[in-house]
Order: structure tokens, then sequence, then C-alpha cells
């Protein structure tokens, strides 16, 4: 490298990058980029390589069950030095689409990076230890109670409450409408 390529390199700011692939291949454009990164000594411009992923819990078979969700499904992140090499590397990874991007005023793709605001947000939302629950149940919809004393009883969802893994159920009991607060697991869709 002379002189002038390494002051380039100095000058030019780290940013995130947003890298759209074949959807379904984000882990192995991940593990093909990390090779080609070691391969085509460019440590020094493409720093990380991430999937956005959550943990997200699901109630499915009367079971509770935690799974690995791409956020972004077709999409990675990518921290680096955006300059010719690093660009020809990300970009010539196989799988990789391409940069979300812009035209410029020669009507050319133009790599757009990350705002600070956007990369907080995204990087926030990864980092939380707590997964999401994904909810299988809507207002309105007709359940039937599996346990607890209302079982068989059908009823119709009032509210969710995921935060807290239950639902408000309305249940026709002597005459009149009750509400019941119940676990996922203890109602199924009718």
């Amino acid at each position: 490298m002379t002189t002038a390529e390494a002051q380039q390199n100095k000058d030019v700011e780290v940013r995130w990058y947003v890298i759209h692939t074949y959807s379904g291949y984000e882990e192995r454009v991940k593990k093909n980029l990390q090779h080609r990164i070691e391969t085509m000594d460019v440590k020094d411009r493409v720093f990380e390589v991430v999937v956005p992923e959550e943990s997200v819990v699901e109630v499915r078979d009367g079971q509770r069950r935690e799974r690995k969700v791409r956020v972004y499904p077709g999409y990675i992140l990518v921290k680096m030095k955006l300059d010719e090499k690093s660009w020809f590397v990300v970009r010539n990874t196989p799988a990789v689409t391409g940069f979300v991007s812009a035209k410029d005023e020669k009507d050319r793709d133009v790599p757009i990076p990350l705002t600070d605001e956007e990369t907080k947000a995204i990087l926030k939302q990864l980092e939380t230890k707590t997964p999401r629950i994904k909810v299988g149940f809507a207002t309105g919809q007709t359940v039937r109670i599996r346990e607890g004393p209302f079982v068989d009883f059908i009823g119709t969802v009032d509210r969710v409450f995921p935060d807290k893994g239950t639902v408000r159920v309305l249940v026709s009991f002597f005459g009149r409408e009750t509400p019941v607060e119940l676990d996922f697991l203890q109602v199924e869709k009718q």
C-alpha cells in the first residue's frame, strides 16, 4: 500500500451499510463475506458483518418455543470503510445483489450508509436479551379454554397482553360475559 492509499484509507469514515442478499441466504453470505475479508486482506476496511436476528417465543401445540427470526429478511449489515476495494469485495460476494443505494447526479448507484440514529436503533433491538413474544391471538377471535376452572368454555378474545403472555377472554357465565385473564398456553384457537 502506498502512502497516498494509506492516507486515503485513514480519511474514509467507518459506517454501517445495508447489503441486499437473496432471501434465506443471509447466514451463507455472512460466512462467505467473512472468508473473503480474510483471503482478500481487507480486515482494515471491512470490520463487522451482522445478520439482524431476534429471539421470538411462539406458542404452538400448547408449548412455548423460542427460535431466532431474521428482523430484515434478505438484508445484512456491514461495518466498513467504503472505498473501491471494500466495495468490490462485498459486492462480488456470492448471493449479494447489491448495496442499498441511491442514484447520484450521473445516474450511478451510490451506497447509502445508515445514520447514527438508525444504527443505534437497530443494534439496540438486536441486543435485547428478553425474547419477543409472537402472539397468535387477535381481539375478537373465538378461542376455547384448555385448562383451569373454565375448561372447554368458548370465549372471545377481548385484549392481548404480549408482555405478560396473557389474554383477556370474555366468557359467557351465568348469562353474562365475564372477563377472564388466561395464559397463552391455557387457550387455543377455535
